[in-house]
């Protein structure tokens, strides 16, 4: 038999359906929302196999339980979108007793109308199709009963709509704005024109199509906000499509060979659409993980900020109130003690500062305030931090500086950074001897020299001093470090228009690190 158009609605609404609810509930089928809206969609599909049924079937009696059904499916999902009205967005559902006292009154009405000579009492059969004679009392019971469900839930979701803001009062305005369409519809072809007093049951089919735009934009208003992958949206909509596509060449093919043909075809691009949905929703969950372990690292990144850094720098300024004097008499072994939390505390607030730039390059969050400043006074500034490392280790400090300015124009802090972990991996390789820091201006160019007298570095680890977590003489045992020190070093003079390079005559002759930038 040849299908109408109103029956390849329906069956294009019952299986859309389907993969709308599967859509909806796997997206989080922890949360109660998604349960409720993907049982809504459930009795929609439901109720649009039941009229398809009703409208093909030539049997009287099951054409007539059929229409029960049908009655039933419309107050099972008037149910649930009354539950759902409470729960979305906030998820704040409705009591146990009220919710208990809905589902039991649906419940007891639905099998009411499964008795006979209730509801439905004679089918008429007509050139045009079926018609149900309604019994009038029954009738009133299911349409207050839906009605109450329907209409409550969508002013319920109207006073929502006042009371929120950003993009929840725009979900709540699609939803609201697309059940009072719907519904008016609906009720009108569905509730209506069946009614015992006008006995139109032309176009009953209708109401299940009309509910399914209905889900759809519901489905849109929940997820539009969230951080879905327009990929695992594209590739389940054209999964979805060719399902429909090949659904339909099914139900209106007559020639069985091409039944077959278009029946495999079916089910192949079934099982592809399946595998393929899969994949690259699977890769848009590891996405997902991803950015939440980015999110939790730069939430790590300001821990490390503020409630570390802090405390450590206020535990090295009292030591250096010891170290200078400040504090008082105290004796040689206090002093030394203090002047060991110094360096502990230096050694690590540079692993702190690497870690946290290495995090912030890696998010993409390294940004440079470029502005003109005395290089000079900065290196004064920092080589002083280190003294007591290089009395505590008996090595020299030495800073060399002209008593002209020596402008540039760069990032300071980061500046003071490259600086500090030059003169801090210097002071790390250096047994005996000391560090030179010297800073002139040649040529227009501004040159600074760490240079020390450790333990060198060998011509083949020079090409590669400067890569992430290479470090010049891995045999030293012992160093705290994190090997991006230099790394992080190349790159900021780099992005900052600057110029690095390291120097050593060998091993065992020291080393020179030297840093350039452009006079202003």
């Amino acid at each position: 038999m040849l299908l109408q158009i109103p029956d390849i609605l329906l069956s294009v609404t019952a299986v859309t359906n389907l993969g709308l609810m599967w859509f909806v509930y796997r997206r989080d089928r922890d949360k109660t929302v998604n349960r409720i809206f993907a049982l809504f969609v459930a009795f929609i599909t439901f109720w649009a196999i039941v009229i398809l049924l009703f409208r093909l079937v030539d049997s009287a009696a099951v054409a007539l339980y059929l229409m029960k059904l049908s009655y039933i499916s419309a107050l099972f999902l008037a149910l649930f979108f009354y539950q759902f009205s409470y729960l979305f967005p906030d998820s704040k559902g409705m009591s146990r007793a009220h919710r208990a006292i809905a589902i039991a009154s649906v419940s007891a009405l639905s099998l009411y109308i499964l008795l006979p000579h209730s509801l439905t009492l004679h089918i008429v059969s007509h050139e045009w199709g079926k018609e149900v004679l309604l019994e009038p009392f029954g009738y009133l019971l299911f349409a207050a009963a839906f009605l109450y469900l329907f209409l409550s839930g969508q002013i319920r979701l109207l006073l929502k709509v006042r009371g929120s803001s950003g993009s929840t009062r725009t979900q709540l305005w699609i939803i609201s704005t697309t059940v009072i369409a719907v519904g008016a519809f609906g009720m009108y072809y569905n509730l209506l024109l069946p009614s015992p007093w006008l006995q139109d049951f032309r176009y009953i089919w209708s109401g299940p199509v009309f509910t399914f735009a209905f889900a759809v934009m519901i489905t849109y208003s929940i997820f539009r906000f969230r951080l879905l992958s327009p990929r695992a949206i594209l590739a389940e909509l054209l999964v979805y499509t060719l399902l429909l596509f090949l659904f339909v060449r099914v139900i209106l093919t007559d020639a069985s060979l091409e039944l077959v043909i278009n029946g495999a075809l079916l089910l192949a691009v079934a099982a592809v659409g399946v595998f393929l949905v899969r994949g690259v929703t699977r890769e848009v969950e590891q996405r997902e993980e991803i950015e939440t372990l980015s999110e939790e690292k730069s939430e790590f990144m300001t821990f490390a900020s503020h409630e570390i850094r802090n405390p450590i720098t206020a535990m090295r300024g009292y030591a250096s109130l010891i170290v200078d004097g400040t504090a008082g008499d105290t004796s040689k072994e206090t002093r030394d003690a203090a002047e060991k939390i110094l360096v502990t505390g230096n050694e690590v607030l540079t692993l702190i500062g690497q870690f946290l730039s290495k995090s912030k390059m890696e998010l993409g969050q390294i940004s440079y305030t470029m502005q003109p400043f005395d290089l000079g006074a900065a290196i004064h500034a920092v080589a002083g931090g280190y003294a007591p490392h290089a009395e505590q280790k008996n090595l020299t400090l030495s800073v060399e500086i002209p008593p002209e300015q020596l402008m540039v124009k760069a990032d300071e802090g980061k500046v003071k950074e490259v600086i500090g972990n030059i003169i801090d991996n210097s002071l790390k390789y250096t047994k005996t001897g000391g560090i030179t820091v010297s800073v002139g201006n040649i040529d227009g160019v501004i040159r600074v020299s760490v240079a020390d007298t450790g333990v060198g570095i060998p011509p083949e680890t020079l090409p590669r001093l400067f890569q992430k977590f290479s470090r010049a003489d891995a045999a030293k045992a012992n160093l705290l470090g994190t090997g991006v020190g230099l790394y992080l070093a190349k790159t900021f003079i780099d992005a900052m228009g600057g110029n690095i390079w390291a120097e050593s005559d060998g091993k065992g002759k020291g080393s020179r690190f030297i840093i350039e930038f452009p006079a202003v």
